[in-house]
């Protein structure tokens, strides 16, 4: 084995720990976050969430523009420079011989990072495909499962377009039954939610497809409930984990689902375009990969990753993300950005004119929240936040849904969330 190989390999295996002497993360914060970490040590995580000390640290690793306020952290994250700089490292060792680089070097740090992300997700390294999203990882299984025609499916109106098209699709080709719920959030009472999935289901009803945390406004969905329920029916899971993983202090096999997939570069801010697919493992034999397999019935969860030629920068990048997230600590994330989201949502709520689409209460939602101005559109109020406050967000009219989201991440500033407020007083004012 060459002696560079051998090396790639060994460090790869290092990179378990955030603070392995290998990794990039460790030479640049090691001494620091270890202050900060101690200084809170006493304090429970939702305490800790309102320490400004600890996350003016966390803060100056992100390279965020001062030209804008990022507030669409929901749509895509930016990665923190450690693990910008970990994909540059790998790009610049790709482009001295590709070929050979990629795939006889890099190559050999999927399993490593494979065995990382397990651990994080709380599964088995075989059951972890990686991918480039969570509609690759999603699609692959919708797609990958034996439905016949006659066969129902149901989700909701609210799920992610991209999964609802992949449903019809499949309808309109074979056959299956694609049945919609549409739900009216936000909502605070999780038996209503599982009372209506139990209500839609028939003796033809074969999955149940489940977004956990609602992207458009932040609902969060009691998953492991409407699992458990739907199991007890024969039924399958499949769950929209895109916003969840990385945000939410969970692991996988706890919500009771069959099926998950994830994009890492929202809430773990892994590199953009790198996700995660999450089969059982008695399921991954029967389900087709969405790429041609050599081996299609193979219980490997390889098959799944026949892509052909990727981005291996991106994806050895990941591993420095979970560095960087594991340094933190999941609940302690969880509770700081929620706290982030309820403290400006709490002040807007007091606004004449001024209506949230999503609950305060941590059980229901975490860092999304809906907003809206009577008397605007949601395209409206969220061109006059970017016109005049400079202030990213995004504007969602998707059926019974309409509001500007709002989400927030370990890198924003109170201050700017501070001027977030002061914006949407002003503009109700005038509306």
């Amino acid at each position: 084995m060459p002696n560079n190989r051998r090396l790639f390999i060994k460090q790869a295996a290092a990179l378990t720990g955030a603070f392995s002497a290998t990794s990039l993360f460790n030479q640049a914060h090691a001494e620091e976050w270890r202050q900060a970490s101690e200084k809170i040590a006493h304090l429970s995580d939702a305490d800790a969430a309102q320490d400004e000390d600890y996350w003016s640290v966390i803060q100056r690793s992100f390279t965020v523009s001062a030209n804008i306020i990022n507030l669409n952290n929901g749509g895509v994250s930016p990665s923190p420079l450690v693990v910008q700089q970990a994909v540059e490292r790998y790009n610049q060792l790709a482009n001295e011989g590709p070929s050979y680089f990629m795939w006889r070097i890099l190559d050999q740090g999927r399993e490593p990072l494979r065995e990382k992300l397990a651990l994080l997700a709380g599964a088995l390294p075989g059951e972890i495909a990686i991918n480039r999203n969570a509609t690759e990882a999603l699609n692959t299984i919708i797609y990958g499962l034996d439905l016949k025609s006659g066969d129902e499916v149901i989700g909701t109106k609210q799920d992610y377009p991209n999964m609802i098209q992949a449903y019809r699709q499949r309808a309109e080709r074979e056959g299956i039954v694609y049945k919609q719920l549409s739900f009216n959030f936000p909502i605070e009472n999780e038996e209503q939610i599982v009372k209506a999935y139990e209500q839609a289901i028939t003796p033809k009803t074969k999955l149940i497809h489940i977004t956990h945390v609602v992207n458009w406004l932040g609902q969060i969905m009691p998953v492991r409930k409407i699992a458990d329920m739907a199991h007890s029916r024969g039924i399958e899971v499949i769950v929209d984990g895109a916003h969840s993983f990385g945000l939410l202090d969970f692991k996988i096999p706890d919500l009771g689902c069959d099926y998950f997939g994830t994009s890492l570069h929202k809430f773990l801010s892994a590199p953009i375009g790198s996700g995660m697919m999450w089969i059982k493992k008695e399921n991954i034999a029967k389900i087709w990969p969405l790429m041609c397999n050599s081996e299609p019935h193979s219980a490997d969860i390889r098959k799944f990753e026949t892509i052909g030629t990727r981005s291996f920068p991106i994806e050895q990048g990941i591993s420095e993300a979970i560095n960087f997230h594991n340094a933190i600590g999941s609940k302690r994330k969880q509770e700081r950005i929620h706290y982030l989201k309820n403290y400006w949502a709490g002040k807007v709520q007091q606004i004449p004119k001024v209506k949230l689409h999503t609950s305060l209460n941590p059980k229901y939602s975490c860092a999304i929240c809906g907003v809206s101005v009577d008397g605007m559109t949601p395209q409206q109020l969220d061109a006059a936040l970017f016109g005049t406050y400079k202030i990213h967000t995004v504007g969602v009219s998707w059926e019974n849904i309409n509001c500007v989201r709002v989400t927030p991440h370990v890198y924003t500033k109170l201050a700017d969330l501070d001027k977030l407020v002061m914006a949407i007083e002003q503009i109700a004012k005038k509306a």
